[in-house]
């Protein structure tokens, strides 16, 4: 601790989810007697819901501050130092300092540290081709993305769209382009969108796309951005074929945003994720703790480390951290790998591993697809609702859920999320005491319809 100061100094590198929660946690438990702390944000914006960006874009959300959880003027009434518009370059360990700079007018200066929290979170993925970054060439992560690309929107003359990549950003910025009026196309480098679910329950993505107006194409790899003469987007271009585009969107995922951290020589995992203890410390360093999407988190189902970028996980990570910074002892046990998501009305979930994951850490497994309504089927407006479902081979642990359908379908993955926590089986699940009346579920709820099926199917193969 540096002993020129009669308080401890937080520094937080990021603004959004994991940074934030971190500094208001810290603060709840330590007053500004005890504890100063200085945020930095390259950005304009502090606790904004990233997730909310397409539905912004589409015209769902109406307001772009509807996604602010919480302004800097807010976290500044709290004595926290908001600085906004400044990135941080370099990180001093030895020091404990970091040097920032202004983004606007360029002047850099360096502020020393006690604690020390890294939540930079992600950034899209752009791929190393020509015309990537051209103008009119989108990816879409922060506030200050999604506002860049309605401002192409609104200056665009043409109404084509090309989205590359078609996982969850990918396939929900379609959306929101068609919903803006534009002719989409969606370049995908898989056999199905959403690759985070097995192909045969994305071919049901695939169908309701197409159902939408959008142009799907799958199995083929960019391999360049053509630009005019202005220097903006006018085609996308892939092995075969050539699309043109007034604007481009890039979905093809996100990496861990840990350019500093890299330089700093603190650990990375096998996705360059930063490793921390179940504290969220980073591994070996006593005095700095990182979380968001710039970590890779254990994952309760495999036993490994995987990067998992999401909302719900920072907050948690944020919280644990402020916490321990705090005074207090919190940990974050791992991730299961749920997440939700939905094409027009068609809702897409999945927790636990997918086929080739459970291959990759050689599992053996059974697997079950069932078909069953949101609602008892004589109700109505019932829907139908397809759920597969993974299990290990003999021990009969669950392993995973998929599930596509219409309305009520996406949360009931929820079940499968806390059955896989608890490291159920699928025999255990079969007799969950879920909720039943005809407007809610079948007697049978789909994903019981699923583990009995499965159970069975172990059983016969022992």
């Amino acid at each position: 601790m540096n002993m020129s100061r009669t308080r401890e100094r937080l520094v937080v590198i990021g603004g959004d989810a994991a940074g934030m929660s971190a500094a208001s946690q810290a603060r709840r438990l330590k007053g500004p007697d005890e504890l100063e702390i200085v945020t930095f944000e390259r950005g304009h914006f502090t606790s904004y819901s990233a997730c909310g960006i397409p539905y912004w874009v589409g015209g769902d959300v109406t307001d772009r501050d509807q996604l602010i959880a919480r302004t800097p003027e807010e976290h500044r009434s709290r004595d926290i130092d908001v600085r906004l518009r400044t990135e941080v370059t370099e990180v001093d360990l030895d020091g404990q300092r970091v040097r920032a700079r202004d983004v606007d007018s360029g002047e850099e200066s360096w502020t020393s540290y006690d604690k020390l929290v890294i939540a930079t979170g992600a950034r899209p993925i752009r791929p190393d081709m020509p015309g990537a970054d051209a103008a009119g060439v989108h990816g879409v992560q922060t506030l200050d993305d999604g506002q860049a690309l309605l401002d192409t929107l609104e200056r665009t003359r043409g109404r084509r769209a090309v989205v590359v990549g078609a996982g969850y950003i990918g396939v929900e910025m379609a959306e929101a382009l068609i919903n803006r009026g534009y002719e989409v196309t969606v370049v995908n480098r898989g056999s199905e969108p959403m690759s985070t679910l097995d192909p045969d329950m994305g071919c049901l993505v695939h169908e309701a796309m197409e159902g939408l107006g959008i142009t799907m194409v799958n199995d083929a790899e960019v391999t360049k951005i053509l630009t005019g003469d202005d220097g903006a987007v006018r085609a996308v271009v892939t092995q075969d074929r050539e699309f043109p585009a007034d604007v481009v969107v890039l979905g093809i995922g996100v990496r861990p945003e840990t350019t500093l951290a890299k330089a700093a020589g603190l650990p990375l995992g096998p996705r360059g994720g930063l490793l921390t203890d179940r504290s969220m410390r980073v591994r070996g360093h006593e005095n700095i703790w990182s979380g968001g999407d710039c970590v890779e988190v254990l994952d309760l189902v495999s036993g490994q480390e995987r990067h998992i970028p999401l909302g719900t996980h920072a907050n948690k990570h944020g919280q644990v951290i402020g916490t321990n910074i705090g005074g207090g002892y919190a940990t974050f046990p791992g991730v299961v790998g749920t997440a939700v998501s939905k094409v027009c009305d068609l809702e897409i979930a999945r927790t636990g591993l997918r086929e080739k994951d459970a291959h990759r850490v050689g599992l053996r497994f059974e697997s079950v697809t069932i078909e069953s309504t949101s609602r008892a089927g004589y109700y109505p407006d019932a829907s139908p609702m397809t759920v597969k479902m993974l299990a290990e081979h003999r021990t009969g642990r669950l392993l995973g859920v998929q599930i596509v359908g219409r309305e009520g379908a996406g949360k009931r993955v929820d079940i499968a999320a806390v059955a896989l926590t608890a490291g159920m089986t699928a025999e255990q699940m079969t007799a969950l005491d879920l909720g039943y009346a005809p407007p809610f579920s079948p007697v049978w709820d789909p994903v019981l319809v699923a583990a009995r099926k499965a159970a069975a199917k172990i059983r016969d193969s022992l």
